[in-house]
């Protein structure tokens, strides 16, 4: 259990005014912590652990502090209340939205693709359009899912997705150590193969990944991977992506008659993001979707440990 804040620190809300909130590439707030987050929203605020040590900090979750929202999910089904509540503050948000169609080896706990697509049609249906990002991340190589494997669901999916959404947002695994020895762990249990492939091999899917997706109505973007773009950007591939996107979220806002646009500078969170600043609200190893690549979960175990353990009135994930 981490130490609890003085008092002093308790009173302290971020000075950083004018925040879109993340919530969360932690962890998925909306499928595990629904509860917990529309109690921090009625409140107003919630507290956030840095993951780097030091102390809290408060983040505002209304305005006008608050200038919108952007959501990380694979299932909002127990999120659609909160949507609600979050529209009526007059707060826009946008819903990044991963759907990858993975066999269980690899994603053992997502819901099935068919409801996944029937979210994201009800998500534009009562929301509008822009609210919606299509995910297909990460890319990940394995003898389960090699290029034909991910051309043919990328086309199935993106054929069902293409009067829905109008962008999808390409990445390919990045192998950390965690996402090694989980990948390995899941590797030895189910009987399958990965790798990290070679750029030029990432390049080649990109492009026709991003091919597949245009013929369709889609832009494609690439999440942080500079060096998969190519010097001056790769001729026919993606284009660098906006996951925490300020526009986005004004068009959001105009759609729903709010006309202040988002004035958000861009602060990346590593090279090559092109991210709007914000402020994360989620914690490393709450997740219990146990995706073998995952990169913010250190063991599945302590994560499901945690999400049935989890008290959804304490001021901070992660307690």
């Amino acid at each position: 259990m981490a130490r609890q804040p003085r008092a002093e620190e308790a009173q302290r809300v971020d000075a950083e005014a004018l925040v879109i909130v993340s919530a969360s590439y932690r962890t998925d707030i909306p499928a595990f912590y629904a509860d917990w987050f529309r109690r921090r929203l009625a409140a107003g605020q919630v507290r956030v652990r840095n993951p780097y040590g030091g102390s809290d900090s408060l983040v505002s979750l209304r305005p006008p502090d608050c200038e919108g929202f952007v959501f990380w999910t694979r299932n909002l089904d127990p999120f659609w209340p909160a949507l609600d509540e979050v529209r009526a503050l007059k707060l826009p948000f946008v819903v990044q939205f991963t759907l990858t169609g993975y066999p269980r080896a690899l994603e053992p706990a997502v819901i099935p693709e068919a409801r996944g697509l029937d979210q994201l049609r009800k998500l534009v249906a009562e929301q509008g359009g822009r609210t919606a990002v299509w995910r297909y991340d990460p890319v990940f190589a394995t003898d389960l899912t090699p290029p034909s494997w991910h051309r043919e669901t990328f086309t199935r999916l993106a054929d069902a997705l293409a009067d829905v959404v109008d962008e999808v947002v390409l990445s390919f695994a990045q192998i950390y150590a965690k996402t090694r020895r989980n990948t390995d762990k899941a590797a030895a249990r189910h009987g399958f193969a990965w790798q990290d492939p070679p750029e030029e091999d990432k390049r080649t899917l990109l492009v026709e990944l991003s091919e597949i997706a245009r013929s369709r109505g889609l832009s494609a973007s690439l999440c942080s991977q500079p060096e998969l773009l190519g010097e001056g950007g790769l001729f026919g591939g993606p284009e660098p992506a906006r996951c925490i996107d300020a526009q986005r979220l004004s068009d959001v806002a105009n759609a729903w008659g709010m006309a202040s646009p988002i004035a958000a500078r861009t602060k990346g969170n590593r090279p090559g993001c092109l991210c709007a600043e914000s402020r994360d609200i989620g914690a490393y190893d709450t997740c219990p979707h146990g995706c073998s690549y995952c990169y913010a979960v250190s063991a599945s175990e302590r994560a499901k440990t945690y999400r049935r353990q989890h008290d959804p009135q304490v001021e901070r994930l992660g307690d």
